[in-house]
């Protein structure tokens, strides 16, 4: 894990600037949403006065999707610092990427009487079902890294979600293609030629991004010609075979490779390199995430760039909201969203976040 002292100055700019509506260049992706003092408003307008927080002791369930899934592994363990640095006693649970034993360890922590749940959930489709339980329950929760919709989580007024805005980073992988010397044009034919490999397509956050990323590049006048467009699931072999398959079918068509998350780029580039092609000369291969390995490969060159998933930053708000919502908290429909901002990496800047 990166290392969570350095990034600490860095996750509280990024809340400040969510808190504001935004970073400098996040451009109109940035979602009118609320911050951490918005929060204060969302109790306000319940009636209830914002407590103060409390001092930890008491005790935390988590829930992640699944725990070999390397950017939700950086997040869990800084969630998991944070926490026990507060004097919480935490518990973390593996859903091994299945809802049904997710939602039995969700029961399992209300029967063992926890004080609060920060739940990462396995499909976004089942937030009804999850809020419906802790609400049942009577449990503060922090839903983390998949966004229900705003009219689901209006159902219970002590559920908050900590998260960043999909949208945006998918703004910013498109600015990374236009910021090349040729905007992604590498053959000069007068279009964007790209590959896309996607998240799970179920999940929003890999919709936004397959969708933001072209459209930055639409929006700016740029032509492209979308030669195909895979799931890999978030899994690095996945995307290693989809990049080799097409680049057997495609070959020097393909200027651009779209993944929605830094594991599929790493996967893609051993494809890249073993078909005889080298980033940023004849193809760019953009990412999202920041993992130490692409954070590397960026450094080395072998990345167009990738965009920082700021795991501390979100682990950091989820926390803060935990707690004011142990401390009696709640809060009103359309005003139960925290986002921390995206940020774009470049070798310029790449040296930053290592």
């Amino acid at each position: 894990m990166r290392k969570l002292l350095a990034l600490a100055l860095a996750a509280a700019m990024a809340l400040s600037l969510a808190a504001c509506g935004g970073s400098a260049d996040s451009g109109d992706t940035t979602p009118a949403d609320t911050g951490a003092s918005d929060a204060a408003d969302a109790a306000q307008d319940t009636g209830d006065a914002v407590p103060d927080a409390p001092a930890g002791g008491g005790t935390i369930g988590v829930c992640i999707y699944k725990f070999d899934d390397a950017f939700m592994t950086t997040y869990r363990n800084a969630l998991q610092e944070i926490l026990e640095g507060k004097g919480y006693s935490v518990t973390v649970q593996d859903g091994n990427n299945d809802q049904s034993k997710q939602n039995e360890q969700i029961n399992t922590y209300i029967t063992q009487g926890v004080d609060a749940l920060i739940i990462n959930p396995v499909m976004t489709s089942a937030a009804d079902q999850i809020i419906a339980t802790v609400k049942e329950a009577g449990i503060p929760t922090v839903l983390i890294n998949r966004e229900p919709t705003a009219e689901q989580m209006s159902a219970y007024d002590k559920l908050v979600y900590v998260g960043c805005d999909a949208a945006q980073s998918g703004t910013f992988q498109g600015e990374l293609i236009l910021d090349t010397p040729n905007k992604g044009d590498i053959n000069g034919d007068g279009k964007v030629s790209y590959i896309m490999i996607q998240g799970d397509p179920e999940n929003i956050d890999a919709q936004l991004r397959t969708e933001y990323s072209v459209k930055a590049l639409t929006d700016a006048g740029v032509e492209v010609e979308e030669l195909d467009s895979q799931r890999g699931d978030w899994d690095r072999e996945k995307g290693q075979t989809i990049c080799a398959n097409d680049l057997a079918q495609y070959g020097d068509q393909i200027e651009v490779v779209f993944c929605n998350n830094d594991d599929m780029a790493i996967g893609a580039l051993q494809s890249i390199q073993a078909a005889g092609r080298t980033v940023n000369e004849d193809i760019y291969l953009v990412g999202v995430d920041a993992l130490d390995a692409a954070l590397t490969e960026v450094a080395n060159g072998n990345m167009t760039g990738t965009v920082l998933n700021d795991a501390v930053g979100q682990a950091t708000a989820a926390v803060e909201e935990m707690e004011k919502l142990l401390g009696g908290a709640t809060y009103a429909s359309g005003s139960q969203s925290v986002y921390v901002d995206y940020v774009k990496v470049t070798p310029d800047n790449v040296a930053d976040f290592q």
